[in-house]
């Protein structure tokens, strides 16, 4: 199965370069210059079960289709990577994308249409340091994915074997988009909780009136998924609580994008949840909060 993966990011340089260290058929969409700086050192990832440095394929244009995509870009990267990709995807096509939120479904499935567009999602706490190298921070990596359709999908078997046995958990799934809103009120909780209140969340619950906060905040997403009719099973509102309350000096990848200065994916995480709590008249003073913060850092940053 020939697949291509767009990013080489922390997300795509992890999960793609593992897939080729497992032998998979395995080219990286990337710009230029991460191309030249990948033809240089190579790509190279550090885990806690230590080092591995691999020469990876990679193209800056697509002039052929390929049997899956994995799309692992930051979602404000996705319309650029979107008309990218039109070579890529042919009758038979796959696409995965990997991005937080729910907006780019719908931008997906509009440019390529749902009989090419899975659901996917991925949980590691990855992260590029300055040499460009994948720096993975935890044991978590795992890949969820799974077709939006109900009926069989002769493709779903062919593609799990590709994802599969490669040094990272992965399954399919037949609810995948409750498990994508299952990940989107967990980023926007503890994104929301770090980005407003500057802090970890083992600190933000050493503070007065921390905890309250963090309980207060994580009962408004939560409000806000079920009023969408996805409301989060016991064991993930058993680790999005448990998370909340934590001691452990946890972060978000929002967090620590906006504490060194880069963009932020407030959009499609903080905001497209505040418009969501909208629809369904869900009051949520806390996310909304976060979300005018986040608004402030987006145009005092783009204002420099």
């Amino acid at each position: 199965m020939r697949i291509l993966v767009a990013g080489a990011g922390a997300t795509g340089g992890y999960f793609g370069g593992r897939l080729a260290q497992a032998g998979r058929d395995v080219t990286f969409l990337v710009r230029p210059g991460r191309q030249a700086r990948l033809a240089e050192r190579g790509l190279r990832i550090t885990s806690p079960t230590g080092e591995t440095r691999l020469t990876p394929r990679t193209v800056t244009t697509v002039d052929g289709p390929y049997d899956l995509v994995l799309i692992a870009v930051k979602s404000y990267a996705l319309d650029a990577v979107i008309a990218a990709l039109g070579p890529a995807v042919g009758d038979r096509t796959v696409v995965i994308p990997l991005l937080n939120g729910m907006r780019h479904v719908d931008t997906l499935t509009g440019a390529f249409g749902p009989g090419h567009v899975w659901g996917g999602l991925c949980m590691i706490h990855g992260t590029l340091d300055d040499h460009g190298d994948v720096v993975q921070m935890s044991a978590l990596h795992r890949l969820v994915f799974g077709p939006f359709g109900e009926g069989p999908d002769d493709r779903l078997d062919k593609v799990t074997a590709a994802l599969g046995d490669a040094g990272f958990d992965s399954r399919a799934s037949r609810h995948i988009r409750a498990e994508m809103w299952e990940k989107w009120v967990l980023l926007a909780t503890i994104g929301g909780a770090t980005t407003l209140q500057r802090g970890s969340i083992g600190a933000i619950n050493a503070a007065p009136g921390g905890p309250e906060f963090n309980r207060a905040l994580t009962a408004e997403t939560v409000a806000v998924a079920t009023a969408a009719g996805f409301p989060p099973r016991p064991q993930a509102l058993t680790m999005l609580r448990d998370t909340m309350a934590s001691t452990e000096p946890t972060t978000s990848s929002m967090y620590r994008d906006l504490i060194a200065g880069h963009p932020v994916e407030a959009d499609a995480i903080v905001g497209d949840l505040v418009a969501e709590a909208g629809r369904h008249d869900v009051p949520v003073p806390l996310l909304s909060a976060a979300w005018t913060a986040l608004s402030i850092y987006q145009a005092t940053r783009e204002a420099d």
